[in-house]
């Protein structure tokens, strides 16, 4: 791995973007065959996470939204107890048919799916919102309801990310790299990693052919570091989610997140 952001670089290799697709298929099939009463495998789903966002890298887990019939709502919610978790079950009873040799297990917000191979699905069964976000149950606590809207952050990733010439993709990849490779014992979420890049970013781009840099190397890498430090990042204050504006907790992050900074900067001086 190099130690400074490549152009275009650790994006996922081909036989494994097949292999992601092909269960992505197979988990929606599952799904609408369920619940919609289709044979449809890509009707009512959407990755979402850091492959929908496109920052994942080989090592990342797939995340996948699957949306519910909106009748449904009414008819878990008004269940007695958790009907939160059960929703989670129906989901996962759903995909044990498609995968009944692998572990599938519902946990807290999601329906789990550990390969063989190592390789992770976590599936959000999901009801859509007039407003184009979509509620989700949680299961903890006794059970709630909690709203997320990946469309929009989606959205303005890509935005954000053809401004900058694809630097922020490339950027929010490589720090994911540093977290696997050197600091795998912490926690440090993909939302934190993709939003606090698309704030701190601020106007730095991949510059275009033909155009120089007036910048000495490591300006960018100490940029980043500066606004982590200058900006409560430091501290655990909370940062907010591209497009969807949602306040993303850094509570459990900020800690890995500036060992992982600091490392950066550190082998770039």
């Amino acid at each position: 791995m190099s130690d400074r952001v490549q152009k275009h670089g650790e994006k996922i290799v081909y036989d494994i973007r097949k292999l992601v697709s092909l269960r992505y298929h197979t988990v929606t099939k599952a799904i609408n065959n369920e619940f919609w009463n289709s044979t449809s495998n890509t009707l009512h789903s959407l990755y979402v996470g850091s492959y929908g966002r496109n920052t994942a890298i080989d090592t990342s887990d797939i995340d996948i939204l699957v949306e519910l019939p909106s009748s449904l709502f009414d008819h878990y919610n008004n269940l007695s107890g958790n009907s939160q978790s059960r929703l989670l079950q129906a989901a996962r009873n759903a995909i044990l048919n498609a995968y009944p040799r692998s572990d599938v297990r519902a946990d807290g917000q999601v329906v789990k799916i550990a390969f063989s191979d190592e390789m992770d699905f976590e599936i959000v069964p999901a009801f859509k919102s007039g407003d184009g976000s979509f509620k989700y149950p949680d299961s903890n606590t006794g059970g709630t309801w909690k709203s997320t809207n990946p469309k929009a952050e989606q959205e303005a990733m890509a935005q954000k990310n053809k401004s900058s010439n694809g630097l922020l993709y490339d950027t929010c990849r490589h720090i994911r790299n540093i977290r696997d490779s050197s600091f795998s014992s912490y926690h440090l979420s993909g939302i934190v990693i993709d939003s606090f890049v698309y704030e701190a970013i601020g106007n730095w781009r991949w510059l275009n052919n033909g155009e120089s840099s007036s910048q000495p190397i490591g300006t960018y890498e100490q940029v980043l570091l500066d606004y982590y430090n200058q900006h409560g990042i430091s501290r655990g204050l909370g940062i907010t989610a591209p497009g969807s504006k949602d306040t993303v907790s850094t509570s459990s992050s900020y800690e890995c997140l500036g060992k992982v900074l600091k490392k950066w900067f550190e082998r770039i001086e």
